[in-house]
């Protein structure tokens, strides 16, 4: 009996091979001969798709896997494979073999039939040994490590080196991060050194001067607004941290502001207590800060405040700050700094807060509570869903390069001699301590954006653009997420029954997530709705809210007094002693502004491979229903992005970090 066998080879570099591939099919009833794929000319080149015919002395029967063996030849070649298509040529349907891996050095891989199924569904002994072997290859492989104490697990890596191929970025994608790294130091290097040969560096307006090719609408945007107190507010609402941000009932009681002191910034007829009363008042509190060590560079030590700001959402000029503290446990001396201080006093006070901004978006609301988090769930699938399993399908496109830019990270970011430890003040042990206390009341909870909303009493404030477009995606992967659960899932028991969604809840919440007292995840799934749940906070933190943190950073920071990375003063205790020569010792100096450009526009750009949400690349599901599903949620995404470009025509200041059309579909940056 003849076959005729498809073989689709990858389409980035250096995806084909010269060496050696034989094929193997395996049905119900026996194998195929061992065949070469050697046609007439070149083949197995990058992209191709090329036909086989293979042989096998009687019918096979069903399929179950297609066995690719690659020998090598000369010189060892890698090799990528896409997938396989098998057709009896005596009729009959085709067959696809979802691959999608690398092939490296002589090996032998088995690829399972495309259709995705559950332990349950398995009925053959060869389909049962070939799902054990393969969790029993990949617990060996993604192995877990406790990179620091206090903090998630991680993949057991010293460097990205160490990963499996199938885990590296692509070598375009690798040439691109490198490349736009260096270009941008360099750049900033030129700026530098043009300014130590040119005039002096004494006022804000000269860092006007690092502000050349690096820059975008609304990092512009930002240069020509930033001390007004609207465009303070508005950040907390739609800047790059807008989780921060609680209504509050009463003023806490180390917060030393009364009533009437910020009488006149109310609205008419109105007073501070009446507007806490309405609902019209809002705290950001940076308690988590207080005490984290700070940082010393070059020899000098670097300065960390913990302050509150107190918001009042105003009837005419909107969310506008009325009262800053700079420390958590004040004393009679204390200053309330007011926006009828001293011009230069209060926007040195707001500096403060925008300071403490930079360490917490990119300290926790980005690396902690959207790479860190995800790579437990990435570690986890991997250790326990083999590749037919219809979650680990669900899942995979979403947690793609997420490894490896974690472990760059690690290596590059926040390590002893990272970038961190060069120029931000939390840099060096602040940094770890700083994750660590956030680890600890992290909550299952406050991913899931309607609860965490409703906890922190915002659902009503007004411009909240991050809030209103961040719960549409939520409702769209929820309802993708449940319709393709309920495609393989029938009943809470089934739910309950699946051996490898146990262990695999069980890795996540026990291993993953060890000593965090209040997360709030249980280690066993018992309802379809808490599986729902868990795979729409995932896909939600590896689109949405990866893209709301990251994507904006270069336009917040890019003007480095908006969001400074480092002070290096201490906060100001007297109001009228604030100059502008204080402002400008404070706010990082030349060198440390220009490494603040530099990795802000390296880790905020728009990626150039970049896979756009839901345009999976890679078709891991084969089955008319499931494609079917994902097609609704491609086009209830589009017709999202639509709303949201439509509601920001005309506005001078745009939020479009959640269109679905610029939030890539995992964790790559």
């Amino acid at each position: 009996m003849e076959y005729t066998v498809t073989v689709a080879t990858g389409t980035t570099e250096y995806s084909g091979t010269n060496n050696y591939v034989y094929v193997t099919l395996v049905g119900e009833k026996g194998e195929s001969e061992r065949t070469l794929l050697d046609n007439p000319g070149l083949d197995l080149c990058r992209g191709a798709v090329d036909d086989y015919t293979v042989r096998s002395s009687a019918p096979l029967g069903r399929l179950l896997l297609v066995r690719l063996e690659k020998q090598k030849y000369w010189v060892e070649d890698n090799w990528f494979c896409r997938y396989v298509l098998v057709t009896p040529k005596e009729g009959g349907s085709t067959q696809t073999f979802p691959c999608y891996c690398w092939l490296v050095g002589e090996v032998k891989v088995e690829v399972r039939e495309g259709t995705a199924k559950k332990l349950s569904d398995e009925v053959l002994p060869e389909e049962l040994a070939h799902r054990n072997a393969e969790l029993q290859q990949r617990q060996k492989t993604y192995r877990w490590l406790a990179w620091a104490p206090g903090i998630p697990k991680c993949i057991d890596a010293k460097s990205e080196a160490d990963l499996p191929q199938d885990d590296r970025f692509a070598n375009e994608k690798r040439s691109d991060f490198e490349g736009s790294l260096h270009y941008a130091l360099l750049e900033l290097s030129l700026k530098k050194l043009a300014i130590r040969f040119g005039k002096s560096w004494n006022d804000l307006e000269d860092f006007k001067r690092i502000f050349w090719k690096l820059k975008s609408p609304i990092a512009e945007y930002t240069m020509d607004h930033w001390k007004e107190d609207w465009f303070f507010g508005y950040q907390f609402l739609n800047g790059c941290n807008p989780r921060m941000i609680q209504r509050v009932k009463k003023i806490p009681s180390n917060f030393h502001v009364s009533g009437d002191m910020v009488q006149e910034f109310l609205s008419p007829n109105t007073t501070l207590d009446k507007e806490l009363k309405a609902g019209n008042v809002f705290l950001v509190d940076h308690a988590i800060i207080d005490g984290v060590p700070s940082n010393v560079i070059r020899k000098m030590k670097q300065y960390i405040a913990a302050p509150l700001c107190l918001l009042y959402e105003h009837p005419e000029k909107g969310l506008i700050p009325i009262a800053i503290q700079l420390e958590q446990n004040p004393n009679k001396d204390t200053p309330i700094f007011l926006p009828n201080d001293p011009p230069l006093a209060w926007l040195l006070a707001k500096m403060w807060i925008r300071h403490a901004e930079f360490q917490v978006f990119q300290v926790l609301s980005h690396l902690l509570r959207t790479h860190l988090l995800v790579e437990v769930i990435c570690v986890s699938t991997l250790r326990q869903l083999p590749a037919v399993h219809p979650i680990y399908k669900l899942l995979t496109p979403h947690l793609k390069y997420t490894l490896e830019i974690n472990c760059r990270g690690r290596t590059q970011l926040i390590s002893s001699d990272g970038i961190f430890k060069r120029v931000v003040s939390t840099g060096g042990d602040g940094l770890l301590v700083l994750a660590q206390r956030e680890y600890k009341i992290l909550t299952y909870r406050s991913l899931q954006p309607p609860l965490d909303f409703l906890d922190r009493g915002v659902t009503e404030l007004k411009n909240y653009f991050y809030r209103d477009y961040a719960l549409m995606l939520w409702n769209a992967i929820r309802k993708y997420v449940s319709s393709m659960v309920s495609l393989y899932y029938s009943s809470d028991s089934e739910v309950e029954q699946d051996s490898e969604l146990q262990a695999w809840i069980k890795d996540i919440v026990d291993e993953g997530f060890v000593e965090v007292p209040e997360f709030g995840l249980p280690n066993e799934l018992k309802r379809k709705e808490e599986l729902v749940t868990l795979l729409s906070v995932t896909i939600f933190t590896t689109t949405a809210q990866h893209a709301a943190t990251n994507n904006g950073q270069f336009d917040w920071c890019a003007w480095v007094p908006n969001t400074p990375c480092t002070m290096r003063q201490p906060p100001p205790k007297d109001k009228d002693a604030v100059t502008m020569g204080l402002i400008m010792d404070t706010l990082p100096d030349i060198s440390q502004s220009c490494v603040q450009m530099a990795i802000t526009w390296h880790l905020g750009r728009a990626q150039p491979d970049a896979i756009p949400m839901a345009q999976y690349a890679e078709q891991f599901f084969i089955e008319p229903e499931a494609l079917q599903v994902i097609e609704s949620f491609r086009q209830d995404l589009k017709d999202i992005d639509e709303q949201i470009v439509e509601q920001n025509e005309g506005l001078d200041l745009q939020y479009l970090y959640l269109c679905p059309s610029q939030i890539e579909n995992s964790i790559t940056i």
